[in-house]
């Protein structure tokens, strides 16, 4: 069997902080229409940004001395100075509610949340928050990667003088940037003989493991488009998600928590501190919780509720959010935790005072509830989801608070998302029931309009009066069907350019943006990994075979029958593994009567083998495990599995 066919996994996430391509000589300045856009925004400003600025600088402390820091091989795992550029007043090529929402974004150090409450933001995607127990520190969150958070954590006991040792560790929920610099909070975590305790919600290990797993490649590369990586950062460039400004470069762990909270009312005594859980699960996560400290008369609302519009169908890829559950659960907030002084999340910053944290918490609610009903108002009433999508209306007073404002998340693809939530992407009408490839279309264009001169010009005369949408629509047609055509390209990324610099979400900025890119330059390299050894050793064998089964060859493997037993004797766990039809079946528990071969080993030798760290021959020659059968039975199946192409091409063919 080939190495390269069987490797699952990649083991670091790695995330460049300098740019594929050092400059951009073909970027263009704002045209006159988005010039006049911007004006238009402008007069449409939030008004309560003031306000977010003295909550984002309140109780700060201090930041790490040096903008760049590094690992003790000088490799740079976070820049500051990055996005110094971002302050005063927005560039015309920035939508300005973006660009004063990534100002308060752009603020960085050790803030005071609340007598005993830290947190550390602006060093990665997610905040770090640190609340001292009675013996030690009491950690929410580790941010994304190992050596962020070993770095950062030291910064923060040094401010406070302090050297008492991590006592728990609270994964608010599944989502890697909450987990995944565990090792460096804990770096020498022994489970046998540790007492620190590890708390997260149920559910938690069986999606912070699936979650990039099964649709990972994809989502990986379209994950590149949302947060921008590998552009530069400037005006013309990113300037941030809304969520963050970026992710630390280093390597994901995860540890599995020892103590699990199952429903809502749970109490725990963690080192001293009172703490009350609600579930909160399949809204913004899969598994997720906030809760309140009443020692400190302080809320934790998790990823809930954040200092903008989240997303309700993200277009990295994932499964579209239940936008009504989501507003329930902030609605049950309001009556659980009435007492709470001061309210923090794992991104942005604190709110501050019982009628502030009401009126925040009311608007957040309101906004997932008016998505949804919104949503599906406007689709009992026959409007398709990209009708539902061009959004005309949003009320007043969520329209003029900066935190529902759409930074992340937007009001257009969210009720999209809410109509897919419930039916799915086809309108209903059968025009669209088996629709044209891009290919196929872009051919007809071509032949419909001549060549690809006249579409050109219309596109051009479409860019000229600033209808950039229906210019990169027409030029799409040419980049398909004639993917070499210099000027097409060229004038589809000054159009995605011009989207850009309008659009006031930053996730959108960002894809219009590493668009234009990839016509120029061609993809930018897929550059993160979720799937790190500690994630690896948490998956399951059946999420494992499921893997490798979806990896599987269909064309190669029709015809071929193949029947396997799997025998795990360090798990006592048999399973079946059985290609037929071109699919690659899994069944704990069956024994197959007629199986071609069977296999007793053990569940690390089985890692090894499809981690490439062995091979099935050096697995039987060190007799290292036991068979009967066919050992070419198993070549049959693992010489068809394929190896995903991490860059794929997303705007050209």
């Amino acid at each position: 069997m080939q190495t390269k066919s069987t490797l699952l996994f990649t083991a670091l996430l790695l995330t460049t902080l300098a740019p594929v391509h050092a400059d951009a000589p073909l970027s263009k300045p704002a045209s006159a229409a988005t010039q006049q856009a911007q004006q238009q925004a402008l007069q449409q400003l939030p008004s309560n940004f003031s306000q977010g600025g003295a909550d984002a600088t309140r109780g700060f402390m201090g930041a790490f001395p040096t903008a760049q820091i590094k690992q003790p091989d000088g490799t740079v795992i976070w820049d500051t100075g990055q996005f110094s550029f971002i302050q005063g007043s927005a560039p015309d090529t920035v939508n300005p509610s973006l660009w004063e929402h990534e100002k308060l974004n752009n603020l960085h150090g050790l803030f005071k949340v609340t007598e005993g409450i830290y947190q550390i933001r602006g060093y990665d995607l997610a905040n770090m928050t640190l609340v001292e127990g009675k013996t030690g520190w009491i950690v929410i969150d580790t941010l994304v990667t190992e050596e962020m958070a070993a770095q950062t954590l030291a910064f923060a006991k040094s401010l406070l003088n302090s050297d008492k040792p991590i006592s728990a560790v609270i994964y608010t929920h599944s989502h890697v940037d909450h987990f995944g610099g565990v090792r460096g909070v804990l770096p020498n975590y022994d489970p046998q003989h540790s007492n620190v305790a590890i708390i997260a919600p149920t559910g938690f290990m069986e999606h912070a493991i699936a979650e990039n797993v099964l649709a990972g490649n994809a989502m990986t590369r379209r994950a590149t488009y949302q947060f921008g990586h590998g552009l530069n950062y400037g005006p013309r460039a990113g300037v941030g998600s809304g969520l963050a400004k970026g992710v630390s470069r280093g390597t994901i762990g995860l540890i599995p928590p020892t103590v699990t909270i199952a429903k809502t009312g749970e109490t725990l005594l963690v080192d001293g501190i009172e703490i009350e859980f609600q579930l909160t699960n399949n809204a913004e996560a899969p598994a997720e919780m906030m809760f309140y400290l009443p020692q400190f008369k302080a809320l934790c609302l998790a990823e809930i509720a954040t200092r903008h519009m989240h997303n309700v169908y993200t277009i990295r890829g994932a499964q579209a959010r239940n936008s009504l559950l989501w507003s329930k659960f902030i609605n049950e907030a309001l009556d659980l935790f009435p007492a709470a002084e001061v309210a923090f999340g794992s991104h942005h910053w604190p709110v501050w005072g019982q009628q502030n944290i009401k009126q925040f918490l009311g608007n957040q609610r309101d906004t997932y509830r008016f998505i949804h009903d919104r949503a599906l108002h406007l689709a009992n009433q026959g409007a398709t989801m990209n009708e539902i999508g061009d959004a005309d209306f949003f009320p007043k007073e969520l329209a003029a608070d900066s935190n529902s404002r759409g930074y992340y998340g937007t009001l257009s693809h969210n009720m999209r998302g809410t109509y897919n939530y419930y039916l799915g992407y086809y309108d209903g009408n059968p025009t669209h029931l088996n629709p044209l490839t891009n290919e196929q279309r872009a051919a007809r264009y071509m032949d419909l309009f001549g060549g690809s001169e006249p579409l050109l010009q219309a596109a051009t005369k479409a860019y000229d009066s600033g209808d950039y949408q229906w210019a990169v629509e027409l030029l799409s047609h040419v980049v398909f069907a004639n993917p070499q055509h210099e000027p097409a390209r060229l004038l589809q990324a000054d159009a995605f350019e011009q989207l850009a610099y309008q659009a006031e979400a930053g996730t959108w900025r960002n894809a219009y943006l590493v668009a234009a890119q990839e016509l120029r330059y061609g993809p930018i390299p897929a550059i993160t990994s979720t799937q790190g050894p500690d994630v690896v050793q948490g998956m399951s064998i059946e999420l494992i075979l499921d893997y490798l089964a979806l990896r599987l060859n269909h064309q190669n493997t029709d015809g071929l029958s193949v029947k396997i037993n799997l025998y795990f004797t360090d798990l006592d766990e048999l399973w079946a593994l059985e290609l037929s039809n071109s699919v690659l079946n899994n069944r704990q528990g069956r024994q197959l009567a007629d199986a071609n071969l069977t296999i007793r080993w053990t569940r690390a030798q089985f890692l090894a083998l499809v981690l490439g760290q062995t091979s099935f021959t050096e697995l039987l020659a060190k007799q290292a495990i036991e068979t009967e059968g066919d050992p070419a039975a198993l070549a049959k199946v693992f010489a068809h599995i394929a190896t995903f192409e991490p860059t794929f091409n997303i705007v050209t063919p």
